[in-house]
């Protein structure tokens, strides 16, 4: 951060070390432009708020998205793209992949995911080509969505393409060219505050105003992904209880009906989905566990009882009898006012006026 000084040497605002960020965001993975859309719905920050500048402290920024960009696509949304590329870019970039990322290599022609045209043959550019022009050059790399993080439901068993997430196809200790790893935002979509919290945060970090950002195992930010649905959920007090809801409609725990909330990394049930409302089981959903590595492939059939539920549940059973029996006898207690408080003569408090040296009845001395 520059520091200036303003007249009679009085310190003014820090400037920000880098003045502007291009977000470079390619929807044209194997996906469903989900996780675009969705953060379009994202309040903390907004992505307006991002691109207006209406933050303190960040530098400007540029998104280039063909889905929300006004040109859709075409040769003049293209010349960033292939500016960056070759490194002529005017600023720092942070590349956004949405979308799985196809093995290219396990056909004899043709291409599975591709984005513009090469300018010196006419043919499309893949997806994995890009990735690979551009992963290097920037000042960080993001996955939005469970398909870009991990490959998701096109990655699933039996599927004709091969994809992967990025940090499979880059390698999970790839490092951007400032020591910056993947940073994967799953969810499918992704949740529209922790994809904009997490360029946000980058952004901050770009502006020398954050520390490196803090990660897990599985490349998530620890904040966003640190707890589980379970530990978030409403409905958590009922599992304690060993009481479960059997249908849907119930506002009792969902375990019983396939919820994976217990072992899932997700963060919804606390922040919801749009302006603190909503999130699957804050609205009666199960949670399938679409921010996790494994799914979806780990986690079918959706809307059984999870293998590792039938065996908990029948153990917090037990224990869940007990309380439940031990709270319903402290809730008849304490639902009941205490007894002296009637009306008529006596004073059943407890209270017994103080006596002093005449021995009657005298009303403590002010202090």
């Amino acid at each position: 951060m520059a520091e200036t000084t303003a007249p009679y040497g009085r310190k003014t605002q820090k400037e920000p070390a880098v003045k502007e960020v291009h977000v470079l965001w390619s929807p044209d993975g194997l996906g469903c432009d989900g996780d675009t859309i969705a953060v379009t719905a994202a309040t903390q920050p907004s992505i307006e708020d991002i691109i207006m500048g209406a933050i303190p402290g960040l530098p400007k920024v540029h998104l280039h998205n063909r889905v929300l960009d006004y040109s859709q696509g075409g040769d003049e949304y293209m010349k960033v793209w292939h500016a960056a590329a070759e490194g002529r870019l005017d600023a720092p970039f942070v590349l956004v992949i949405e979308g799985s990322i196809p093995n290219e290599d396990i056909k004899a022609e043709g291409y599975w995911a591709a984005m513009g045209n090469d300018p010196r043959t006419g043919e499309p550019i893949t997806l994995n080509t890009w990735i690979d022009r551009l992963a290097p050059k920037a000042f960080a790399v993001v996955a939005a969505g469970t398909c870009a993080a991990y490959g998701g439901i096109h990655a699933m068993a039996g599927n004709p393409t091969g994809c992967m997430g990025l940090a499979d196809y880059l390698g999970w200790d790839f490092r951007t060219q400032t020591g910056l790893p993947i940073v994967n935002v799953p969810g499918c979509p992704v949740q529209p505050d922790n994809m904009t919290e997490t360029l946000l945060y980058l952004l901050y970090e770009a502006a020398g105003l954050a520390p490196m950002i803090p990660l897990d195992e599985q490349l998530r930010p620890t904040w966003l992904f640190g707890k589980t649905v379970h530990e978030g959920c409403d409905r958590a007090g009922y599992y304690e209880q060993a009481d479960f809801a059997r249908e849907y409609g119930s506002p009792k725990c969902l375990v019983k009906v396939g919820c994976w909330g217990p072992v899932v990394n997700c963060n919804v049930t606390k922040r919801g989905w749009m302006g603190g409302i909503g999130g699957c089981p804050n609205v009666g959903g199960i949670c399938i566990a679409c921010t996790m590595p494994g799914f979806p492939d780990k986690f079918m059939p959706f809307m059984d009882e999870p293998p590792g539920a039938s065996i908990s549940s029948l153990a917090i059973g037990a224990y869940g009898r007990v309380i439940r029996g031990l709270r319903a006898m402290t809730n008849d207690t304490v639902n009941k006012e205490p007894k002296w408080r009637h009306r008529g003569r006596d004073l059943t408090t407890g209270y017994h006026p103080s006596t002093y040296g005449n021995g009657s009845a005298a009303t403590p001395a002010r202090r």
